[in-house]
């Protein structure tokens, strides 16, 4: 199969096209023909040798996919030869760029009819993030206020929608040339990082969910 991977750590420069061989279901996986496959900051710093530990290479980046069903291992039985499905892979293993993949039927989910493989591939791995932070570990109730850092990026602005489906009062903060998009996916207000202190604008809430990190991480405490 054609694969995308590199075979030392660099910039983009260093990603290298050629063939692997095919994978093969084990027990519990399903073999998965790869129809989109997303692009994502952390592939950027794996690429560049900036995560801990030495993987070996060739070594295949990606997480986010989407594509269709097409070999099972033993024991699957909730998915069929054929199903369109997509997911984010398990950590310390190959990545995504490849024709072919294997991965646990039970972190696969079936692809909704109403998104595309490439909406679904770009949704996997920063949905989940939101996911997992907005309802597992702050559990955000309806009612509640949240201040959402960095809110035109890819997680937040998925929480940004997730927070206000659940019925939150939300406000982020971003550039101002990104608060129309903002305010269209849901923010009840938008703080222009440009040109306003968040901590002068905005306190009492009841969660914060931060995608920034450094001194923003640390001064959001204050807004709590």
């Amino acid at each position: 199969m054609k694969a995308a991977y590199i075979e030392k750590f660099g910039g983009p420069e260093v990603l290298t096209f050629g063939d692997l061989p095919d994978p093969v279901a084990g027990p519990g996986q399903v073999v998965v023909e790869t129809v989109a496959a997303s692009i994502n900051g952390a592939d950027a710093k794996v690429c560049a040798g900036e995560y801990p530990g030495q993987p070996r290479f060739p070594l295949i980046l990606g997480r986010d996919f989407s594509g269709v069903v097409a070999a099972l291992g033993d024991g699957v039985s909730d998915l069929r030869i054929g199903d369109e499905v997509f997911g984010v892979l398990e950590t310390g293993r190959d990545g995504t760029y490849v024709e072919k993949l294997a991965v646990g039927a039970a972190i696969v989910a079936k692809k909704p009819a109403t998104l595309t493989h490439v909406e679904a591939a770009a949704l996997a791995l920063i949905g989940l993030t939101a996911l997992c932070t907005i309802e597992n570990a702050l559990k955000l109730q309806k009612g509640e206020t949240i201040l959402i850092q960095g809110g035109a990026g890819g997680v937040a602005s998925f929480a940004i929608q997730l927070a206000k489906h659940l019925g939150a009062h939300v406000i982020t903060t971003a550039s101002a040339a990104n608060a129309p998009y903002l305010y269209e996916i849901g923010a009840d207000r938008v703080i222009d990082y440009n040109s306003t202190d968040f901590t002068t604008a905005v306190n009492d809430c009841d969660a914060v969910f931060d995608t920034v990190g450094g001194d923003v991480a640390i001064r959001s405490f204050s807004v709590l």
